[in-house]
């Protein structure tokens, strides 16, 4: 799946690659720190890749390149169940764009890139969330026509998990 127009300019959605790992965790940290998470544990790329490449994998991340090849976003999503729908659904865990990427069409084409694997597997819709103080994302995911739920978003430790 790499999705591009017919503009010579225009960016282009692809499947990770192995390759792609270390590009992909400097991402990741700098959308950590964005939402001003705490810092992650060392040994994200290696993980990650033993996930997302394995050969049973339900996880899919789609990377954004601008017109010159630099890897500049990235969408991580999973196949989901809705236990009211009796349905599986996408859930896109993250969509991140650099700073210095934002504003140039990449998010679009990153949220068709996951509406289109959604296809793809044969899901019929896509859920996600953003914290409530992200009004440039609102805003953004609004524009597409999606819909916001309220919510609050819960985790809890497991001890000698």
């Amino acid at each position: 799946m790499e999705h591009t127009s017919a503009a010579a300019a225009a960016p282009v959605v692809r499947p990770a690659r192995p390759q792609d790992l270390p590009r992909l965790d400097e991402l990741i940290r700098e959308h950590v720190a964005y939402e001003k998470s705490a810092p992650r544990p060392a040994g994200l790329a290696d993980r990650l890749g033993a996930q997302l490449f394995a050969e049973d994998s339900r996880l899919w991340v789609l990377l954004a390149e601008t017109p010159d090849g630099a890897v500049a976003g990235y969408a991580a999503c999973s196949a989901e169940f809705a236990f009211w729908d009796a349905r599986h659904y996408l859930h896109m865990d993250c969509l991140y764009l650099a700073e210095e990427a934002r504003g140039h069409g990449l998010g679009a084409a990153l949220m068709d890139g996951v509406k289109d694997l959604a296809r793809e597997l044969g899901l019929g819709h896509v859920e996600w969330q953003t914290p409530d103080w992200n009004e440039g994302a609102i805003r953004f995911y609004d524009r597409l026509g999606a819909t916001g739920r309220a919510k609050r978003r819960y985790a809890l430790p497991v001890e000698g998990a």
